[in-house]
């Protein structure tokens, strides 16, 4: 297990990932930070550069578009369809982590903890190999790094 301040990242099982994150914030206001596009793309982009484009059609069934430009200038695309949505509590969504792979399911949940908000990410690969290559790719720095942009965004809307 990695600790850094108030993130860490486990595989408690062999296709899953589970990283937490510590907010100075109500659950309410993470959670609609999360949810709402006038909000996401302000922070979602590891780099603090915000999305080229952000949309959330936030209902079971409804697809989420978030595209951000890479190091190299090409765009990328971070997509999915939500699951189970239950403010502010828990969100759930299908995604595809690789073109070549299957869906993987990500679930966040938000609990409140004194004030502060305390996010469980879980991502549930199809596979062992996805996995493994999500953490070869570093998906724990990444996101590390995108929750810290969500902290200090954070601080200017709460």
């Amino acid at each position: 297990m990695k600790n850094t301040g108030t993130f860490s990242v486990t595989t408690p099982t062999d296709r899953e990932i589970v990283m937490t994150r510590i907010f100075d914030a109500p659950r309410s206001v993470v959670f609609e930070a999360w949810t709402k596009a006038e909000h996401v793309a302000h922070w979602w982009d590891p780099s603090g550069v915000p999305l080229a484009a952000c949309e959330i059609d936030l209902r079971p069934n409804g697809a989420f578009r978030w595209v951000h430009g890479g190091a190299d200038g090409e765009e990328y695309a971070f997509t999915g369809t939500y699951r189970e949505i239950t403010p502010p509590e828990r969100l759930v969504f299908a995604t595809r982590m690789f073109l070549s792979s299957p869906e993987s399911v990500g679930t966040l949940v938000f609990a409140e903890e004194r004030g502060k908000t305390k996010l469980t990410m879980t991502i549930e690969c199809h596979s062992i190999e996805d996995r493994d290559a999500l953490l070869k790719m570093r998906v724990d720095a990444g996101t590390a790094r995108t929750l810290e942009n969500l902290a200090e965004y954070l601080h200017k809307i709460a």
